[in-house]
């Protein structure tokens, strides 16, 4: 059984734009790729530096601590093909964007 939590308003986060929120115990990072919202783990795995804090470049996201850089539509690492963060199944409803916690 799926739970679907809210994380941040869409309007919060501006196109090209990211956000860190933290929602279940979890940090969530939320990008904003041309209107489209996805959401990845908001830790980055190299050394825990806030992924919802980087640069947000096209789909490209680079982690402010050390330049670690992921594509946020799929999670793949853009150097590393064997490494892939984690995603979540992201909508916007009623305004507010949601993922599905399984």
């Amino acid at each position: 059984m799926s739970n679907s939590v809210a994380l941040i308003e869409a309007s919060k986060v501006a196109v090209g734009g990211s956000a860190e929120v933290v929602a279940e115990g979890k940090i969530f990072a939320v990008f904003n790729v041309d209107g489209d919202f996805h959401v990845l783990d908001g830790i980055c795995p190299h050394a825990g530096g806030p992924l919802g804090k980087g640069m947000l470049n096209g789909k490209v996201v680079t982690c402010p601590w050390h330049g670690w850089q992921f594509d946020v539509t799929t999670g793949q690492h853009c150097l590393n093909n064997l490494l892939c963060q984690p995603g979540y199944q992201t909508k916007v409803v009623d305004g507010i964007v949601t993922v599905e916690l399984g």
